[in-house]
């Protein structure tokens, strides 16, 4: 089976550069750092220890920079070496201001290029952020006795049944981890049964408060038209959710002359297909991308780009997560949860169990049922906002979780230089 990830590789080598030039024409890749992919690094590796982190974007990226922040104190660590897959996670590093940590794209993983990398940077530890699962790199970091953490692990029952229909293949890949910690305890489950030895709890990175973040917010002239309305946020939509949201807001309107209601769809290219079932409801729609000067008049923003949902959250005490009334599994909560916000969704939720259960037990989620249920709930939250002592809660596990985590990767580093 390894022999044929191979092969399969290889047949995506031979087609890269038509893959690369469409995506540079497309604004996904950097046009000249593309090559860190094929493993020609742009930074160079100093002496000392290397501790390096993956993660697949953006999500994985923010969840670490706390930790990241921490470990840079820590005086035997003399670089930190974090790969990403896409250009948006890349200029998100940009905006944080790192002493020791540098950015690389992560290479093909072909097995030619995981030698080449691992030769080049030598790490002491290296650490794979949630789902990202690599035969070709995995295996020659076992093959160099380089300790493999998978941090903050996240596996779904519908990757795990694919996994489980590679059942040799995929125990031979996931025996190279030394440890892992699942963010719940659906993943713990999984990887147990996938042959990882040494799983240990810990939390979800996701509850650790980022407060390196201040530069990310909206602009003034957005921030001047949103100040005064009454204004709450349907966010990581599905096809059927903004329409319910969209006749909430009709309902609302009723109430709140100057409501105004932002959704963020989960995936932006239906963003004309939205537009539509919006007017069709008689609501006039103004999308972000359009940079408007003027919201009077604006019933629906529709948020039609990437990467500025915290912004949003930042701006209402009420946020409906999509994907649980239409769709299957729902989304991660968190963000907006720990900005403030009351959390609104539906029942389908499984995907995120856990967090909707802790959530729950801290009084800050409630479940909507349908169009005349969400307007309530709306109504009431604008009436009277929640209790923030409870968020302060989510900040004190946060913290906990951050130190245990900090711990862990600062024994092991201790542990690799005692063997040295």
């Amino acid at each position: 089976m390894f022999f044929l990830y191979q092969i399969l590789i290889i047949i995506l080598l031979v087609f890269s550069p038509l893959i690369i030039l469409n995506r540079i024409l497309k604004k996904k890749e950097d046009p000249t750092r593309f090559k860190e992919k094929f493993c020609i690094p742009s930074k160079k590796r100093v002496t000392g220890n290397l501790i390096w982190f993956h993660g697949a974007s953006v999500g994985e990226f923010l969840s670490i920079v706390p930790l990241v922040y921490e470990l840079e104190k820590n005086k035997s660590i003399h670089q930190i070496l974090i790969t990403s897959s896409t250009l948006s996670s890349a200029q998100i590093f940009k905006k944080y201001k790192f002493k020791k940590t540098i950015h690389q794209f992560f290479p093909i993983d072909w097995i030619f290029y995981s030698y080449k990398f691992l030769n080049y940077w030598k790490p002491t530890i290296t650490i794979f952020i949630e789902s990202e699962i690599w035969p070709s790199i995995y295996k020659v970091i076992n093959k160099k006795n380089i300790p493999l953490l998978l941090l903050n692990a996240r596996i779904t029952k519908k990757t795990f049944n694919k996994w489980q229909r590679i059942k040799y293949f995929s125990h031979s890949i996931f025996k190279n981890i030394s440890k892992a910690y699942p963010q719940n305890n659906e993943t713990y489950k999984y990887l147990k049964k996938l042959n990882v030895s040494n799983v240990k709890k810990i939390g979800n990175l996701k509850l650790v408060n980022n407060g390196h973040d201040s530069f990310i917010k909206l602009n003034k002239n957005l921030l001047k038209n949103l100040n005064g309305r009454n204004v709450w946020c349907a966010s990581s939509t599905h096809p059927g959710e903004e329409i319910i949201c969209s006749k909430a807001h009709i309902n609302l309107k009723k109430r709140y002359k100057n409501l105004l209601t932002i959704i963020i769809p989960r995936h932006i290219h239906r963003a004309g297909r939205i537009v539509q079932e919006i007017k069709n409801l008689k609501l006039n729609v103004v999308l972000h991308s359009s940079h408007p000067n003027n919201l009077r008049d604006t019933d629906v923003y529709l948020v039609d780009t990437y990467g500025e949902t915290k912004k949003f959250y930042q701006s209402t005490n009420i946020v409906f997560m999509g994907k649980s009334l239409t769709g299957n599994g729902g989304q991660n909560p968190l963000e907006p949860a720990m900005l403030g916000a009351t959390i609104l969704h539906g029942r389908n939720i499984d995907n995120f169990r856990d967090t909707y259960k802790l959530l729950n037990k801290l009084k800050i989620t409630k479940v909507v049922k349908n169009t005349n249920h969400l307007t309530d709930l709306v109504n009431k939250l604008m009436i009277r906002p929640n209790d923030k002592k409870n968020y302060l809660k989510i900040e004190k596990i946060g913290k906990k979780i951050l130190n245990e985590t900090k711990d862990e990767i600062n024994n092991l580093l201790n542990n690799e230089i005692k063997k040295t």
